[in-house]
């Protein structure tokens, strides 16, 4: 395949950026996005220019780290799909693909495609563990736990902190991600014991670092490259409400 990029270039973050045009061919159509990218780098080595820097760790789907935008949709065109996990296969010999890297405040380009993405760091700091001490490693049965809360609490945890949703939501909300991690849990009897703590002191630090509200439209539940749902987002407000109710004086 042969295929024109259009990059999204900026030597760092105080540079304007801009959008760089490249052809690269003989693609082949079971590369990965990924690796189509490092057969762009090789090229623009081989030419004497600066690779395009992009964020990349696991290239199994598990890290989240591939954070790009291509063709306007955050971790490109496959749903529940990471950038690292998409293939070249999706596109046409001679397609025009855009890539940029996420666009919201609080998540600043560093460089070219690269995101500072640790203020999702300061909200998990803020409160997202548990610090209380739960002893040993329990028997399997010890702490009886309902299927269901089990299942959802799973469901949650599978978020990878990749940023997709904040990257979607024109907003720029983080609150599926929040809702994500409040809900892992909330859902378990071992973060009960924090859960008014861990609510308040993560959206009260998501707010501070300039995450926009929930806009309502799903576009971060669209978007998720591990399909979190938004009730989540629903899961979250309900425990900040509880919280806010039984301290109305804080």
């Amino acid at each position: 395949m042969d295929l024109t990029l259009k990059v999204w270039r900026q030597a760092n973050a105080n540079d304007k950026g801009r959008f760089v045009e490249y052809k690269v061919k003989g693609i082949s159509r079971d590369a990965s996005f990924l690796e189509m990218m490092d057969i762009l780098n090789e090229q623009l080595v081989r030419e004497g220019e600066d690779p395009v820097a992009f964020d990349h760790d696991c290239r199994e789907g598990i890290c989240g780290a591939c954070s790009m935008y291509i063709n306007g949709r955050p971790h490109g065109p496959d749903k529940g799909t990471t950038t690292c996990q998409l293939h070249m296969r999706r596109f046409k010999d001679g397609d025009t693909i855009t890539v940029e890297p996420w666009r919201a405040k609080p998540f600043p380009v560093i460089k070219d495609l690269v995101v500072d993405r640790s203020a999702f760091d300061e909200i998990i700091r803020a409160g997202g563990f548990i610090s209380v001490s739960t002893g040993g490693v329990p028997d399997a049965n010890a702490i009886p736990i309902p299927k269901r809360n089990a299942d959802l609490a799973m469901d949650a945890a599978a978020c990878i902190g990749c940023g997709a949703c904040v990257a979607a939501c024109k907003n720029a909300s983080a609150m599926l991600f929040v809702g994500a991690k409040v809900s892992q849990f909330a859902l378990l009897p071992q973060g009960r014991v924090e859960a008014r703590e861990r609510v308040l002191k993560m959206v009260a630090k998501m707010d501070e670092l300039g995450f926009g509200n929930c806009t309502n439209t799903y576009a971060c539940e669209a978007a998720c490259p591990k399909e979190i749902s938004v009730a989540n987002i629903a899961r979250m407000n309900r425990e900040y409400l509880s919280a806010r109710v039984a301290a109305p004086n804080e």
